[in-house]
């Protein structure tokens, strides 16, 4: 058999083994490493993974994973989120809508120090879902909104996904983070006109709360400071070129511990469970990448990415044609598979045609995440909607699905203004000059 006719098959197996809930990383290590052992030789193929696995758990870049993911879990461990989600409901709430407004700026904000979609919509959905059944707010809209709001997480700096795309594809990760700013900040505004048009049609779908006065605003400001800091000096010291992207992790990461330390919210117990999760998350992220490496490895030895690329670019339609498509199928991914899993899956073998179509690699980034957070709401995967039936169970599947449906919309019609109009993504990281 031809290397082309192997990595089809070795493509195949992967895909089974998904179906049979092999773990994503260990599925792509064990085809990566099947193929690698009939292309090469055992030899050759056993250097390689010792290879892989050395370098993927001693690379310094991908520190930067686990630092701002801890990040992320001492934050929510010191009420950052909690404190978020009581200012935004002060200001908005008295407003039709105003607590799913409010969710959806909580979100925002909790999104720019945590990285991760499922620990955004878990932390929301705990803090928002009780105070929308005191409201008497319409199940599909709270839902909804809550599933799809957390997708902000994997946009909105930091994100694990562009971190590993920026790691898989060797770009900068800090212009990755500035580059998903202005389509987060779009995205955030462009959910919060969809609850206003939902309830405006409707206003039983979300009835106002209590008003409150000027001064009760005031007051409440300050529960957004601590976000605001911590934003600003990881992610805008990165901007500023103060700090590397690990540093910047780090600095974050003991940040949030110094705003547990000092409001007295964060115990020992949460201290160590906050840890915990932050390291269970960081490892399976990190494994996951060692996976992704190896069976990359075994994709470019076939020439299947290299075959693609060629044949590709010189199809006689338009690139942005051919961009489309490729949005397709990452769209339709996503009814299936995981965000990360179907990044470390597919970047080896879209990228090379991205190169030879010449687009930005930046911006290809803010698409790829963005056709990664329709997916985390898309049945049958849909990772948020199974989030939040969890921290709901009484509510039905098929209404948390059905509440994503507006939402979805928001993010198509924003994937397509940013497709037409790429400077919304790489404006700001052509400002960073190092």
């Amino acid at each position: 058999m031809t290397p082309e006719t192997i990595g089809i098959l070795g493509i195949c197996l992967l895909l089974l083994l998904f179906l049979l809930r092999m773990p994503v990383a260990f599925a792509m290590a064990f085809v990566g490493f099947l193929g690698l052992v009939h292309l090469a030789g055992p030899g050759p193929a056993l250097n390689l993974l010792a290879q892989d696995i050395y370098e993927g758990f001693s690379s310094y870049p991908l520190s930067v994973i686990p630092m701002f993911i801890l990040m992320g879990s001492f934050a929510f461990a010191s009420g950052i989120s909690e404190r978020l989600y009581r200012t935004t409901h002060t200001w908005v709430g008295a407003l039709r809508g105003g607590l799913t407004i409010a969710t959806v700026l909580a979100c925002a904000g909790f999104a720019a120090i945590c990285g991760s979609t499922a620990a955004t919509a878990a932390t929301m959905g705990k803090i928002a879902l009780p105070e929308m059944r005191k409201y008497k707010y319409d199940s599909t809209l709270a839902t909804g909104t809550v599933a799809s709001a957390g997708t902000l997480g994997i946009l909105i700096p930091p994100s694990t996904v562009l971190i590993v795309y920026g790691i898989l594809v060797e770009e900068s990760i800090g212009k990755l983070f500035v580059a998903g700013i202005l389509p987060g900040t779009l995205l955030s505004l462009f959910f919060v006109a969809t609850v206003a048009i939902l309830c405006f049609r409707n206003p039983e779908l979300g009835p106002p709360g209590p008003s409150t006065t000027w001064m009760e605003k005031i007051k409440a400001t300050g529960g957004i400071l601590e976000a605001i800091i911590l934003f600003f000096l990881a992610i805008g010291g990165l901007f500023l070129g103060w700090f590397s992207p690990t540093q910047a992790g780090a600095i974050g990461a003991g940040g949030a511990l110094f705003i547990g330390l000092f409001r007295r919210k964060l115990t020992w117990k949460s201290f160590v469970e906050a840890g915990k999760d932050g390291l269970k998350t960081g490892c399976m992220v990190l494994f996951i990448i060692t996976g992704a490496v190896v069976f990359g490895h075994f994709l470019a030895m076939s020439n299947i990415p290299f075959k693609l690329a060629d044949f590709v670019g010189n199809l006689p339609i338009h690139s942005m044609a051919i961009m489309s498509i490729i949005v397709f199928i990452y769209f339709i991914g996503g009814f299936f598979m995981d965000s990360m899993a179907l990044v470390v899956v597919t970047i080896p073998i879209f990228y090379p045609i991205v190169q030879r179509l010449g687009f930005d690699p930046i911006w290809f980034g803010v698409i790829i995440v963005l056709t990664s957070e329709m997916g985390v709401i898309t049945p049958p995967v849909g990772v948020n909607v199974f989030v939040i039936k969890g921290i709901a169970p009484d509510i039905p599947l098929h209404i948390i699905f059905k509440g994503i449906f507006p939402f979805l919309a928001a993010l198509v019609i924003l994937t397509i203004i940013i497709m037409a109009v790429p400077q919304i993504a790489t404006f700001l990281p052509g400002l960073i000059t190092y």
